[in-house]
């Protein structure tokens, strides 16, 4: 088992590049499964998701050329396991993304239901209604998912509740449907956008993406491509927060301000100045912080997968701020370890009470998910002392090299086994 060991108390300066987003990349090489032709898709970041997903998708018959520069060439010409085991999928929730191409491409689909954070229910149940609207027959036996259709067919699809993965899968099954698909209550995430125009660049017609109503008419089959995967959001927004709470300044390229306006909007509400330009964001911070109110919701609002970085930056921020969580019924529990820490919170339901103090402790601690362990990350390195962090394959599904990147910034963090 791996831990990150870090000395806190050090402002991050410097410079550093941004990965390709996971949340984006993840349905991207799906895609790859609704064409016998190549799909090259670039700026694949190397994570153990990616690697999981890869991996998934060379069982199902796909060949697979990756090169260290992020280049991922994808040729699903023969589709020989239409199985998506358990063991491949239990650490992945994003492996759900599979049935909706499968299905679409080669009629029938296996797939063990999902795995990953246990940050709270994420029912596929949105997913299954959706294909059954396109004349899927659909059971679930002994924890998996058979579906079988001989050919989907358009429909009109309204989420009960904005999904999206369960956008995205719906979006690629329709790509190869007969008709006309109207999804209604859709995502608007940059993730959807950047899905819909690497199908469009396989020849799929697709209207909408980024609105709440996406239009996809149906197509006999797509081409091969090539597609540049986004800049990683959450990542960005990430190391944004950490300059900040450790009172630094950072210059990050490869990224996009218009992808995080709601999370920019905070740290400047916080007291950070922030300038962009084209493909890079630069931060200074060199007051305290102040705390500031925070609650999730659906795009373009503010994204839960910020919120528990958000929280360690309130722990030693000026003032008292409330967090609430709307998104996951289980996305507060890095508030016991950040109370091992010193912090002082109180949860009240679905929110989180957190007043600032002079400063954290070190201290050791567990990461229980992908984005709790970015905030203890991010506490340990504004924390007094020693901080070590336990069970960071969580931090390794969603951060390239974050070690090696905060260690460009001047942060003292080593990981041992």
């Amino acid at each position: 088992m791996q831990k990150l060991i870090i000395q806190g108390g050090v402002p991050l300066h410097g410079e550093i590049s941004i990965s390709g987003a996971k949340n984006a990349a993840l349905p991207l090489l799906c895609a790859a499964l609704l064409t016998g032709e190549s799909l090259k898709i670039n700026n694949v970041p190397a994570l153990h998701d990616i690697t999981t997903m890869l991996s998934l998708l060379k069982q199902m018959g796909t060949t697979v050329s990756a090169s260290g520069a992020g280049e991922v060439t994808l040729s699903a010409a023969t589709l020989t396991h239409l199985v998506a085991p358990y063991e491949m999928v239990k650490t992945m929730r994003a492996a759900i993304l599979v049935l909706g191409p499968m299905l679409a491409r080669a009629g029938e689909a296996e797939i063990s239901l999902p795995g990953g954070c246990a940050i709270g229910l994420r029912p596929v149940d949105l997913h299954i209604k959706g294909l059954q609207a396109m004349g899927a027959d659909i059971h679930i036996r002994h924890g998996y998912i058979h579906a079988v259709a001989k050919k989907l067919h358009g429909a009109r699809i309204v989420f009960d509740i904005v999904t999206v993965t369960g956008t995205e899968n719906l979006m690629m099954a329709a790509t190869l449907a007969e008709g006309t698909t109207i999804l209604e209550n859709a995502a608007r995430e940059p993730e959807i956008i950047d899905l819909a125009n690497c199908l469009k660049a396989m020849g799929a017609k697709i209207q909408g993406a980024g609105t709440d109503i996406i239009t996809i008419e149906g197509v006999p089959s797509l081409h091969g491509a090539e597609h540049t995967v986004m800049p990683d959001r959450i990542e960005t927004g990430t190391f944004l927060v950490a300059a900040t709470a450790t009172g630094g300044e950072i210059h990050l390229k490869n990224t996009d301000a218009h992808l995080l306006d709601a999370v920019l909007d905070k740290l400047t509400e916080a007291g950070a100045r922030i300038d962009s330009n084209g493909n890079w964001i630069n931060l200074k911070m060199h007051t305290k912080p102040k705390s500031v109110n925070v609650r999730t919701a659906p795009y373009p609002a503010f994204p839960t997968d910020m919120q528990a970085q958000f929280m360690s930056l309130n722990c030693i921020a000026d003032g008292t701020a409330i967090i609430t969580e709307t998104i996951f019924e289980n996305r507060l529990m890095h508030v016991q370890e950040l109370k091992r820490m010193n912090a002082s919170i109180e949860v009240e339901g679905n929110a989180a009470i957190v007043t600032g103090i002079a400063h954290l402790d070190g201290a050791n601690v567990m990461a229980t998910d992908l984005r709790a362990s970015a905030s203890l990350v991010i506490a340990g390195l504004i924390a007094q002392g020693e901080t070590v962090i336990d069970r960071i394959y969580h931090l390794d599904r969603g951060y390239e090299n974050i070690e090696g990147k905060l260690s460009a910034l001047g942060a003292q963090i080593r990981r041992i086994q």
